[in-house]
């Protein structure tokens, strides 16, 4: 037993003697590819559990969520390069037949370019889609900034089809849902929701009645009588 044990003392202080100096970073290295794979199945694990606990949900459920939920979230990355966002973006537009700067604002809006992004309430990436929203439109990975811009595209498209091209409509119902829209017959008053849309129009300049071949504001509200 004795002698067992001072083979392995021996082979033990071989191999720390035989350690090159840089040991500690090798090892961080060969390391750092594992971090990063764990930390987007944190993120994907994160994105599971709000899709099950928002099973049972109203159909609101389709869209996004209010773009306050990701401050509250996470988005442990930098912004995406501008020249890498705005040919996404211009590919996108072209391929929905959306307003390219209608996108691009609804990402600053979103998340600040940042494809990381993950709200509190499951909402992810650049365009910050719900995971249902995701499967809707056959997005693999909704981290993937090209998969989530072109679905965040396609998703105002429809908006913008639904509303007769109301661009404060179909905004409204990308931050609040449809059915909210549709029962407020107009924005709903929804404080996040008002601010949500304000800030997008002022940053088109679209507050004053403006049209485009793709993107109409939205008319004067009636008055109550």
């Amino acid at each position: 037993m004795l002698e067992r044990l001072a083979i392995f003392l021996v082979g033990a202080g071989l191999v720390c003697a035989q350690a090159p100096a840089n040991f500690e970073e090798s090892v961080r290295a060969a390391m750092a590819p594992g971090v990063a794979e764990q930390r987007v199945a944190v993120q994907k694990q994160a994105a599971a559990t709000v899709r099950h606990t928002n099973s049972t949900a109203s159909s609101d459920s389709f869209f996004t969520v209010p773009f306050a939920s990701t401050q509250a979230g996470s988005a442990d990355c930098d912004p995406l390069p501008k020249p890498e966002l705005n040919s996404l973006i211009e590919s996108a537009s072209q391929k929905s037949g959306v307003d390219a700067q209608l996108v691009r604002a609804v990402i600053d809006q979103e998340s600040g370019g940042r494809p990381c992004a993950l709200s509190a309430r499951g909402a992810q990436g650049l365009m910050q889609l719900m995971p249902d929203t995701a499967d809707d439109f056959d997005v693999e990975d909704a981290f993937d900034p090209k998969q989530n811009v072109e679905a965040g595209a396609k998703l105002l498209k429809s908006l913008l089809n639904r509303y007769n091209n109301d661009a404060s409509l179909a905004l409204s119902a990308y931050n609040a849902g449809a059915t909210r829209v549709d029962q407020a017959g107009g924005i709903p008053p929804i404080a996040e929701t008002t601010d949500y849309v304000a800030e997008i129009l002022s940053k088109l300049n679209l507050v004053k009645a403006k049209t485009t071949d793709s993107l109409i504001t939205v008319p004067a509200q009636p008055t109550e009588k």
